[in-house]
């Protein structure tokens, strides 16, 4: 049980070390990322899209 509590002690302690975003920066990476996110997908479902027309087109 003690080694259980040390452990967590350890884990407040280094969470206290760590050097956290500020609200401007994360509001920035957030935006970034979900930005990068949506344009992949667009970019991905679009070619989705067109691989299978033109997969259709040869088959039929």
């Amino acid at each position: 049980m003690q080694r259980l509590k040390n452990f967590f002690s350890d884990i407040f302690r280094e969470m206290r070390k760590v050097s956290w975003p500020k609200r401007k920066e994360l509001t920035r990476y957030t935006i970034t990322v979900f930005s990068t996110v949506a344009f992949f997908a667009l970019f991905f479902g679009v070619l989705d899209l067109g691989i299978s027309k033109l997969i259709r087109l040869i088959l039929e």
